[in-house]
């Protein structure tokens, strides 16, 4: 599956973005998926992902009560809607996708597939 990451931008503390997941490739519905981020000089890290089960969702606790993460079959893409972001939300995002589902969700690597990433710059 290729996946191509969009909707990053620059946004003030307090504003909101909507980050969309497009894939191609094997049936979408089949694939676990999730966003993660990397800061400068930072390790990448998890921000949320739907189980594998598909009926439920996970979530850092930085980002718990703010973040959305929801996806659309139909579409083959997946969002992430953040919202009351802060300047330490400023990463490039990327969004994974998986179809073994040998690890934990929250797991980096639980994925194979990785989109290009996405800026996402808020500033104070």
């Amino acid at each position: 599956v290729q996946l191509q990451a969009s909707g990053g931008g620059l946004v003030q503390a307090g504003g909101s973005l909507r980050l969309s997941c497009a894939a191609s490739g094997p049936p979408f519905s089949n694939y676990g998926m999730g966003w993660f981020r990397q800061a400068p000089g930072k390790e990448r890290e998890f921000v949320a992902a739907f189980t594998w089960s598909g009926g439920s969702t996970y979530y850092a606790n930085s980002v718990k009560g703010r973040f959305t993460i929801s996806r659309d079959n139909a579409k083959n893409t997946v969002y992430l809607q953040m919202n009351s972001l802060k300047p330490e939300d400023t990463a490039v995002y990327y969004c994974a996708a998986d179809n073994r589902k040998r690890y934990p969700e929250w797991s980096i690597g639980a994925y194979d597939y990785w989109g290009q990433g996405t800026q996402v710059t808020v500033s104070s």
